[in-house]
């Protein structure tokens, strides 16, 4: 599984394997290589040939790559490229609806991550979090947005998705799956403006986000960093924890089991 802190995830086109690298030292947290939304329809069996001719000589990190969807005319290439090399870290599966869905790509072998992009997979939320081999949740906000037949973008969307996060959310706990990653924000060039969107979906227990340009890659970390003073409470209650006692004040605020749960959880965060 991947790392538990992990707060930015970078798209990179497949028809530009030249990016691959760069993005893997760009600073993300991981690299998705995407076989779908980004290449054009006649362009696929041409991204997918370059992305393999990029696997079979590369021997660093490993990669996400996000495939076509079950169904589609790439699904089974793409998840046979994927089953091949080792250098691939996991799946990225768009569109999923189903349990089915995902154990069409487990027998790559490779921890699945499902986008939840229609109602369908909302209503299988529960179901799709329970099935092997997944390994967090995630959504496509503009996507979802569409089939709900909601404006994206717009105040009432943002209630909508709210509330599917929510859903997301206590899936994911409920089945034990590391934290889920929000969806990506179109913004790239206002840092504060990604910073309190980052901000919003770690408040609602989001771990990170997915990114679409290298310049959103500080600021959506920085979301997802505990504020200074919660860092310096967090450090006091710990503090205070080595005595042995059971329930205690710091800064005119008892503290027990929970809130030390928070401490460590707020510190985690940190590092």
């Amino acid at each position: 599984m991947t790392d538990r802190k992990l707060k930015t995830m970078l798209f990179v086109p497949a028809t530009r394997p030249e990016r691959i690298d760069k993005a893997l030292v760009s600073g993300a947290g991981a690299v998705i290589v995407d076989l779908e939304d980004a290449v054009p329809p006649d362009a696929k069996a041409v991204a997918r040939e370059s992305l393999e001719n990029f696997l079979m000589h590369h021997d660093g990190p490993g990669i996400y790559v996000r495939i076509n969807g079950r169904g589609t005319d790439g699904f089974d290439s793409d998840v046979a490229l994927c089953a091949r090399h080792k250098q691939v870290a996991g799946i990225m599966l768009p569109k999923a609806e189903s349990p089915e869905d995902i154990e069409a790509v487990s027998h790559a072998g490779k921890p699945v991550i499902p986008l939840i992009e229609s109602a369908r997979g909302l209503l299988a939320l529960s179901a799709i979090a329970a099935t092997p081999a997944v390994e967090r949740l995630s959504y496509g906000g503009l996507d979802l947005s569409d089939d709900l037949g909601i404006e994206g973008n717009t105040e009432g969307a943002e209630r909508i998705l709210d509330q599917c996060r929510y859903q997301i959310l206590v899936c994911s706990r409920a089945a034990g799956l590391l934290p889920p990653i929000d969806t990506v924000f179109p913004v790239f060039d206002d840092e504060q403006a990604v910073t309190a969107r980052a901000r919003r979906a770690r408040n609602m227990g989001f771990a990170g986000m997915l990114c679409i340009h290298p310049r959103q890659i500080a600021a959506v970390q920085a979301g997802f960093a505990p504020d200074a003073h919660q860092v310096e409470w967090a450090n006091k209650v710990m503090e205070a924890a080595q005595s042995g006692s059971g329930a205690f004040k710091v800064d005119g605020q008892m503290v027990d089991a929970p809130v030390i749960a928070m401490a460590k959880t707020i510190l985690d965060r940190a590092q």
